[in-house]
């Protein structure tokens, strides 16, 4: 097998006999998959959202909520056809899309069950944004909203938390190759997204300066192309050290949203009131 080069840290692995930077060998590992009812509006709607939570990543964040999965090896091993069936399940339910969450390390396999299974709703690709341009035009045709955070705006920022002083610059042309792929935010009826990209930003405590200059980037970059969430809900982990030892206070945030209205942008999302709470780590089980 080739040496793995599907992230951005192109660490060469051959991940038929080890694992990669992500943790992670060539066979799919997932979490959960399970109806979502935490995403955005648009994406979870009245019906909930077909997630699955794959196992490992590519980025490794010191304060991840989901570390039990990103690094613990959580998960079970299934393969592109159980993927594929699982695909077909949860369309059945009745769920307004598929939701691929951390899919970077497997995206070929995942390709192959979309072959397989070929869905009938949209195909949501739910990622850090640490991506690889290439590795994203795999999913032409295939995935139709893209769900990416845009993280760090600052190499030292990113370096710090989490190891990839490339980030802004790599989620900046990641994010630019997503629009070229399905283009500007379609809705249907319902209000459900049904194409485009929608960036998420998490504000951290004690990094507000950060989170504005990652917004005065992204509407720099994308003006109207894109939906921005800005959301509030970092949950502190055991053992991190200030600041991030706290949530983020509601100066911290009201002073974030201030400059996304001083900016211009109107089109995304913003959490109202408590939503800092370990309700929205969902509970991990096998696929």
């Amino acid at each position: 097998m080739e040496p793995c080069t599907l992230c951005p840290r192109m660490c060469g692995a051959d991940r038929s006999q080890s694992t990669g930077y992500c943790g992670q060998s060539w066979d799919i590992r997932a979490a959960r998959a399970a109806k979502h009812l935490w995403e955005e509006p648009c994406i979870s709607g009245t019906r909930g959202s077909g997630t699955v939570f794959f196992s490992g990543c590519t980025l490794g964040c010191i304060f991840c909520q989901n570390r039990e999965i990103s690094a613990g090896g959580f998960g079970k091993v299934i393969t592109p056809q159980r993927l594929a069936d699982i695909f077909r399940e949860m369309e059945g339910q009745g769920v307004h899309n598929l939701n691929l969450v951390t899919p970077t390390q497997f995206t070929p396999q995942i390709v192959a069950a979309l072959d397989l299974a070929r869905p009938g709703i949209p195909v949501v690709y739910n990622c850090g944004g640490y991506e690889r341009t290439e590795t994203l035009d795999t999913l032409r045709g295939r995935v139709s909203v893209f769900l990416p955070d845009f993280k760090y705006a600052r190499a030292e920022t990113a370096d710090r938390l989490a190891h990839a002083p490339d980030y802004p610059e790599v989620a900046l042309a990641a994010l630019g190759r997503m629009i070229e792929l399905v283009g500007r935010p379609v809705t249907d009826g319902e209000g459900m997204l049904t194409r485009g990209v929608l960036v998420r930003h998490l504000v951290l405590p004690g990094y507000a300066d950060d989170s504005m200059k990652a917004l005065r980037m992204l509407r720099s970059a994308f003006g109207d192309d894109i939906w921005i969430s800005v959301m509030n809900q970092y949950t502190p982990m055991p053992g991190m050290r200030p600041p991030l030892d706290r949530p983020v206070s509601e100066d911290e945030y009201a002073l974030v949203l201030d400059y996304a209205d001083h900016l211009g942008i109107t089109e995304g999302f913003r959490q109202e009131g408590g939503t800092v709470s370990e309700s929205f780590i969902p509970p991990f089980e096998d696929a």
